[in-house]
């Protein structure tokens, strides 16, 4: 179906599709880990996942970066049929993208006790991050791989093949989990590995876009590369802000929480993450189902359709975050328990803090959306403003004030999607 001159509600509805169902499996990674590893280890098994969450914002924040950064260009230089300019955007974000991945590997790969130590692990935490780490960090640059992969492929014209590779892999994650975790009794250890070969397989059946006859990535020799890879780096900044704060965030809750309540309190917040993490991949699915239709048609210059595909993902994102906000706010318990074998001194805890925080996912989806719009019509300064005040600057600011006026359990509540 042609980006330009088909139905939008029928491409919205199809690219909806596969970017909401990519997104959501790429949750299903984190969220299946904790349940797993919070069944097998208990909460401080589940304590010990949300100091390496950080982990992962990095991982897939660089990933956004080139990989929605050179997209959006792409797609937009397509629509005005400027088609060596859509090569070019594309062979600059592959080797920033590379970049990225290598130093971002190093870092997992050789200092994972200061790094994990600094996301809040103490001694008691510190060595089952470590376990869980173990088969993660020779697997660390794939992680950044498949993201900007899936960014490509949906703007290539294939979201359904990015969505049948995250699918596998996150059905072998799944299946994996239970086996090494429990059968193998391999205990956090083996939730990291399956994590790691559910990556492998999602990669490789990404990579068979590259062997099919509707590939349109190609390389060039890359033409101006400091300007191409700025434009695109300024691009991509707010999907990559997104996700980097969200990791300097969790840094700031672990630390606080786990100065001023334990590691009880920590677990609570591993369910906070996860959680968090699910709502927050589906709002990505819709600013991702909308960005390819919006750019084209924006680059060619046909504003109608470009209105019609926004409204399409506004009332999408609005509906999400009504839905998740009661769904979260009238069972914070059976959350609980999914994720973990609690132990009263967290039951006793648990609720109040968690239908504080949940109290965010009504604007979160919209927030998350507006950001993705305006990448998309290439505004980069608005979408960028929008991320920093929404990711970092007025959470990063209550995360530290609320403590000291309401008392520790008011640190968990963010308020950055308000």
């Amino acid at each position: 179906m042609d980006v330009l001159t088909g139905d939008v509600r029928k491409l919205y509805l199809r690219y909806l599709a596969a970017s909401f169902g990519s997104a959501l499996i790429v949750s299903i990674y984190s969220l299946v880990d904790c349940a797993m590893v919070g069944q097998y280890e208990g909460p401080d098994g589940v304590a010990a996942l949300a100091t390496v969450a950080p982990v992962w914002n990095i991982l897939y924040s660089c990933g956004l970066l080139f990989g929605i950064g050179g997209s959006v260009l792409m797609s937009a230089a397509k629509g005005a049929g400027n088609t060596r300019q859509a090569y070019n955007y594309y062979t600059l974000s592959c080797l920033g993208m590379t970049a990225a991945a290598l130093l971002t590997w190093g870092l997992v790969l050789f200092a994972p006790v200061p790094m994990l130590t600094l996301f809040g692990a103490d001694s008691r935490l510190l060595p089952l991050a470590l376990e869980y780490l173990h088969y993660v960090r020779f697997t660390a640059p794939l992680f950044v791989l498949g993201q900007f992969l899936s960014a490509m492929l949906r703007n290539d014209g294939t979201p359904a093949l990015a969505t049948a590779a995250t699918l596998a892999g996150g059905i072998f994650n799944v299946f994996g989990d239970y086996f090494f975790v429990f059968v193998m009794d391999m205990g956090i250890q083996g939730a990291g590995l399956a994590t790691a070969l559910g990556q492998v397989l999602s990669v490789l059946l990404q990579c068979s876009h590259f062997f099919s006859r509707r590939c349109g990535l190609k390389l060039v020799i890359p033409v101006k590369p400091c300007t191409g890879t700025g434009l695109i780096a300024a691009t991509g900044f707010s999907s990559f802000f997104i996700d980097i704060a969200m990791g300097i965030l969790s840094v700031m809750f672990n630390n606080q929480i786990m100065g001023l309540a334990g590691s009880d309190a920590l677990a609570v917040y591993g369910v906070i993450v996860n959680v968090s993490t699910f709502v927050q991949a589906c709002a990505y699915g819709v600013g991702q189902a909308a960005q390819p239709i919006i750019s084209t048609n924006y680059g060619a210059g046909k504003m109608e359709r470009v209105h019609l595909a926004f409204r399409l993902g506004l009332g999408t994102a609005l509906m999400l975050g009504g839905g998740f906000t009661l769904l979260t706010m009238a069972f914070p318990l059976p959350l609980t328990h999914l994720f973990m074998d609690a132990t009263p001194a967290v039951l006793d805890i648990a609720a109040p803090i968690l239908r504080r925080y949940f109290l965010s996912f009504l604007l979160l989806p919209f927030n998350i959306y507006a950001i993705y719009y305006f990448q998309a019509v290439l505004r980069p300064k608005a979408s960028f403003l929008m991320s920093v005040l929404r990711g970092l600057a007025i959470s990063g600011l209550l995360i530290h004030l609320l403590p000291a006026f309401f008392g520790w359990k008011c640190s968990l509540v963010r308020y950055a999607a308000d």
